[in-house]
């Protein structure tokens, strides 16, 4: 079984209440708008960092991550992107790539709007964190948790706290 940490929209800023959420994690993941590496790196800190860049990141952030990875965790195949749409409303640079692939588990950022859906057209769960950061309109920012056992997504959480953590 593998522990996850997902987030996204970071934009330069990295709660510290999220390396205490994610101190049980195996991985993390980060679906893009990363803003800087030093984000990375105090995640990294925690455990093995995958990252796609999001539309806000720079040239430097952009020769180290892809603007999309697939890749296996135990025997689920995920689609990982910034700006990916969901059930219904794919962005069209990733629409085809999600047909021919059809992974288990698609992943995107960009809307700071938390939200997790089934495509049942495609037998697929799509995960959108929210916003990590504090830039952007979202009042609350979000992170996700779950596990990844074998073919199953299981134990989901949804973790929620101010976006300006209180002094």
């Amino acid at each position: 079984m593998i522990k996850i940490g997902l987030l996204s929209d970071t934009h330069s800023y990295l709660n510290p209440k999220i390396l205490t959420y994610f101190k049980e994690v195996d991985q993390i993941w980060h679906a893009g708008d990363i803003g800087s590496l030093e984000v990375i790196e105090e995640l990294e800190k925690i455990a093995p960092v995958r990252a796609v860049f999001g539309n806000i990141d720079n040239a430097q952030i952009r020769r180290i991550y892809k603007e999309t990875e697939e890749f296996m965790v135990e025997n689920v195949s995920i689609l990982m992107t910034h700006i990916g749409g969901y059930p219904g409303n794919y962005a069209p640079p990733i629409k085809q790539r999600i047909y021919e692939k059809q992974p288990k588990l698609f992943i995107s950022g960009h809307s700071h709007i938390l939200k997790i859906m089934n495509d049942k057209t495609l037998n697929m769960l799509h995960m959108n964190p929210g916003a990590a950061g504090k830039s952007g309109f979202h009042n609350i920012a979000t992170v996700l948790r779950f596990c990844i056992d074998v073919e199953q997504i299981s134990d989901l959480e949804v973790i929620e706290f101010n976006k300006r953590p209180v002094e």
